[in-house]
């Protein structure tokens, strides 16, 4: 077979685009070549006979014209083929009819390299799908994509960016999420708990909120390091208000700590220790009664090992008794009953353990297991007795400390002292506390300058079950916060940084929330500054003002400290129109001279339900008096009179009761009040009189109107505002 001839295609070399000669090529038995042709140049000189130097290659001109037709033809019938290969082995599938002339390969599709590497890529995209349907096993179906439902665990706080990643979402869809409900985030945006809980519902995941470490675990779990002993039982002494808590306290230490209270009543908690007769050592607790201090009640109940709940022998159960009984039973502490006030001649002790056992407290004596102890404070009965029972009541729960661990311990009372700066009451639940020591409490750190214990001696060192006070805090510390030894100085500013920058985060978010969630609110708000000696009194004034309740008045405190008032305190009550208060502060001079020029008028209290009987009447001020109307009597009008020194005088006859000068009046016209306003004047036979009576006719003149008319009825009555309180 005589080897065929290669054909060549010349295309000029002025064109600017490639010709890509691999897709020209064929994959059958003809193939091309491409030869570069030099660029045409024409010639400026001719022959003698003018003609141009190309006349005579008129044949060159019909052999390549001849090659470009063939090659064209030639590629044309070879794709044709291609696409008409039966199904399986084909490269693409066309639909509808197929015109020859839309395949035809021209020179000027051969050049447009950008549409056959269009055509390329397309076609090697259906090869691929191809493919992985032969790969496909037979009646096997495409798998729908499902949504994984994770369960996500969430912290106190974390960041949009964690929490996408626990979700397995995009960052950018919570924060587009979030910015619906009109709050502004960024990924390293920290959220609460309570946000991310609420986002993670929305994306259909289910929460897991993982438990807050706490400093106080149960005492069957916890484990000691070190020296390991026998620690004092904490006993919290509760009780209505002026059932004689506090008295039975003095009488177990040999003190006077009543005489020192405002008004009778405890306002703080109090912390000290007392020793038996057999030198074993027991802390009390001394909790206010006052119906306003039940954070404070709650708060001493949960710190505590024992419960002494103190009823009075001749008032029995009230509801102060009752609350410390829910307080007790909620914090799994068990309770010793003292009967107090036992040498009274109005005792009535079985009706109190009657009472009792609707409260699951059942006597001893009637077949129960709690203790009763019947006591006199006054006359010091039974003390030793009442000290057994709650040493017999610790050796059955077998309180155990570490006396060599790290100190842990709670915050029971804060205050600022004028010259010994933030100072707090500290119980140590566990180890051993040391002058020297670098602590964090809450959010703020320090390190132990001095100690003082309940006697008020200086102390080096505090052990378990001990309440001492503490100097060397930065800033006052909650009340209830959770107390730790740390190594070092740095890892407590540390700790200290990271907590306050929580705390930030969070009021930012309630913040947010409120604005979010919260119904508008359109009740007149009274603006209060709380400045208080102790932290615990501050907390109980705020909570018993936020029980106060109207539905259209509402009481707002805008700050709630510790310390005397000083001159921000008075600028802040200028600036946002509140009323200040200073519970056993007072203010310091320039405040007070600033106060002066500012008329701020500052309120001092010392007893708690005094300054609350104040902002309830604040409150009461701020409420719209209600109008008492007092109905004097009417007339109707007969004729219309019409004088040039009063005007326009309406003839009346009275019908009922009797009309007054200078009284308000009303005009009634078919029994529509078209008017309100004021009697001028009363005219009677010419003359002008203060009241006119029933039966007898006058003149009456009303200011600012003249549009009398026949049988209009004049209504004459007194009004006066009668003011409201809460």
């Amino acid at each position: 077979m005589e080897k065929e001839k290669k054909k060549t295609l010349t295309i000029s070399s002025n064109l600017t685009k490639k010709i890509d000669t691999s897709s020209i090529s064929s994959s059958g038995k003809k193939s091309f070549s491409v030869e570069k042709k030099k660029p045409f140049r024409p010639n400026k000189q001719f022959n003698k006979s003018g003609a141009s130097p190309f006349t005579n290659s008129n044949q060159d001109i019909k052999k390549k014209n001849f090659a470009r037709k063939f090659v064209e033809q030639q590629a044309t019938k070879d794709f044709i083929k291609k696409e008409n290969k039966p199904a399986g082995k084909s490269k693409l599938k066309l639909k509808g009819p197929v015109d020859k002339r839309d395949f035809k390969l021209t020179v000027s599709r051969a050049l447009n390299v950008e549409e056959i590497e269009i055509k390329q890529r397309s076609l090697a995209s259906v090869k691929r799908a191809r493919l992985k349907e032969k790969k496909r096993p037979e009646g096997e179906e495409k798998k729908e994509f499902k949504k994984v439902i994770k369960e996500v665990k969430i912290p106190e706080q974390i960041t949009i960016q964690e929490l996408s990643n626990r979700m397995a979402e995009k960052s950018s869809d919570i924060i587009k999420f979030l910015f619906n409900m009109k709050v502004v985030a960024t990924i390293n945006h920290n959220i609460d708990k309570d946000t991310a809980e609420y986002i993670v519902k929305e994306f259909g995941h289910k929460p897991i909120i993982e438990d807050k470490p706490s400093i106080k675990s149960n005492k069957s779990e916890e484990k000691f390091i070190g020296d390991v002993k026998t620690r004092p039982p904490v006993v919290t002494i509760m009780g209505h208000v002026d059932h004689g808590k506090t008295s039975l306290l003095d009488s177990l230490r040999d003190t006077n700590v009543v005489s020192g209270e405002h008004g009778g009543i405890t306002q703080h908690i109090g912390a000290y220790q007392v020793n038996t007769n057999d030198n074993k050592l027991i802390t009390f607790i001394d909790t206010p009664g006052h119906a306003a201090f039940t954070e404070m009640r709650a708060r001493g109940s949960k710190i505590t090992d024992i419960v002494v709940l103190v009823v009075a022998a001749d008032d029995g159960i009230k509801p102060q008794t009752i609350e410390a009984i829910k307080h007790a039973k909620a914090a799994k502490v068990p309770i010793i009953v003292a009967i107090n006030k036992c040498d009274l001649p109005e005792k009535n002790i079985p009706k109190i353990k009657n009472e009792m056992m609707q409260y699951e407290l059942i006597a001893e004596d009637l077949s129960g297991d709690t203790l009763f102890v019947e006591v006199s404070a006054l006359k010091k009965i039974n003390l030793d007795k009442l000290k057994e029972s709650i040493l017999l009541q610790s050796e059955i729960l077998d309180l155990k400390a570490s006396f060599s661990d790290k100190a842990k311990g709670v915050v029971i009372e804060s205050k600022i002292d004028k010259g010994k700066g933030p100072v707090s009451t500290i119980l140590i639940n566990n180890g051993k506390l040391k002058r020297g020591d670098y602590f964090i409490c809450g959010d703020t750190w320090g390190k132990i300058r001095a100690m003082i214990n309940h006697e008020g001696k200086m102390v080096n060192e505090a052990l378990p079950s001990m309440p001492v006070e503490i100097l060397g805090m930065n800033s006052s510390a909650f009340a209830g916060a959770e107390f730790i030894v740390t190594k070092d100085e740095s890892e407590a500013k540390e700790l200290s940084e990271f907590r306050k920058n929580n705390s930030a985060q969070n009021k930012i978010l309630a913040k947010d929330k409120a604005t979010l969630f919260e119904n508008s609110n359109d009740k007149d708000e009274l603006n209060i500054i709380i400045k208080s000696d102790v932290q615990g009194s501050s907390e109980a004034i705020k909570m018993a003002i936020n029980k106060i309740e109207h539905k259209e008045v509402e009481a707002k405190i805008i700050l709630s400290d510790i310390g005397m008032i000083n001159e921000t305190d008075v600028s802040l009550a200028k600036a946002s129109n509140a009323i200040l208060i200073g519970f056993n502060v007072k203010a310091n001079k320039e405040a007070k001279k600033l106060a002066e020029e500012q008329k701020i008028d500052i309120k001092y209290f010392n007893i708690i339900y005094e300054a609350i009987d104040y902002v309830e009447k604040s409150l009461s001020g701020l409420l719209e008096p209600d109008i008492k109307e007092t109905v004097l009597g009417s007339a109707e009008i007969q004729k219309i009179f019409k004088v040039s020194s009063a005007g326009k005088i309406a003839g009346s006859k009275v019908i009922s009761g009797e009309i007054k000068s200078k009284s308000k009046a009303r005009i009634i016209r078919d029994g529509v009040v078209v008017y309100n306003g004021e009697i001028l004047s009363i005219f009677r036979e010419k003359n002008q009189v203060k009241e006119v009576g029933t039966g007898l006719e006058c003149g009456i003149s009303i200011k600012d109107f003249i549009d009398f008319k026949e049988k209009d009825v004049i209504e004459s009555y007194l009004s006066e505002e009668v003011q409201r309180s809460i």
